[in-house]
């Protein structure tokens, strides 16, 4: 009787903030430690990356609203940073990474048919990538989405402003998409927790969301893999 082959394992969504690429300390030595944990991952399990834009993204928009740009074009200007983020990090990689990231999702869908890990950056206005990520998540029955923030978990409140916030280890979709809410206004170039529109699809797909400090990659590496980590747990 033939064996059967072995069930490979589901995809795994990393969306890397922009805070964490790029800080102004061990910017370089943290990149490419981070490209040869995400192609050492990548040899194991399908992974797909987005990449953010960060605190360069943010003076770019914030230039572009003082000369009149509507919010659409700060979308753009925001989306060509996290592509060079993008591309950045995939140079790093290299192959089989592609060398070029894929600029839609479905692009980053068919690109893992061969290749991984993925990188990309935005894809169109009104996505941050941690939407992007969430998208590339239901459109590959991921088994997890890990959110690798400048902070290493979910708080009641803002840790770097409020040093009495309260780290909330387990939360369900319901209470997560509050929080969402209460801090989103959809302006270019915002810092929040999470995307709403990521938040929403996950929710609806019944997909986990891990919220990890990107910064502190042994870490990443077990939230990536799906072992014990610290960090925030959402939905699962």
């Amino acid at each position: 009787m033939p064996r059967s082959r072995p069930t490979p394992p589901a995809p795994v969504v990393v969306s890397v903030g922009g805070s964490v690429l790029l800080t102004g300390a061990g910017d370089r030595e943290y990149l490419e430690n981070l490209a040869e944990l995400l192609r050492r991952c990548g040899r194991g399990l399908p992974l797909v990356v987005t990449t953010g834009g960060g605190r360069t993204a943010r003076e770019y928009i914030r230039l572009g609203r003082e000369l009149g740009l509507t919010e659409v074009e700060l979308d753009e200007v925001g989306i060509d940073v996290t592509r060079l983020h993008a591309r950045l990090l995939a140079a790093r990689i290299g192959p089989p990474c592609p060398a070029r990231p894929p600029t839609t999702v479905a692009d980053a869908v068919h690109e893992l048919r061969r290749a991984s890990p993925v990188v990309l950056g935005g894809t169109e206005p009104g996505h941050t990538t941690d939407g992007v990520a969430a998208l590339l998540a239901v459109r590959l029955r991921a088994a997890r989405v890990v959110n690798a923030t400048d902070v290493d978990a979910v708080y009641d409140r803002d840790p770097r402003t409020h040093p009495d916030a309260r780290r909330i280890a387990r939360l369900t979709w319901e209470e997560f998409r509050s929080m969402v809410a209460a801090a989103t206004s959809g302006e270019a170039g915002q810092n929040f927790l999470f995307d709403h529109l990521g938040a929403e699809s996950l929710a609806r797909a019944a997909i986990p969301l891990w919220v990890v400090s990107g910064r502190d990659l042994p870490n990443l590496e077990a939230a990536l893999t799906g072992r014990t980590f610290r960090g925030s747990r959402i939905g699962g």
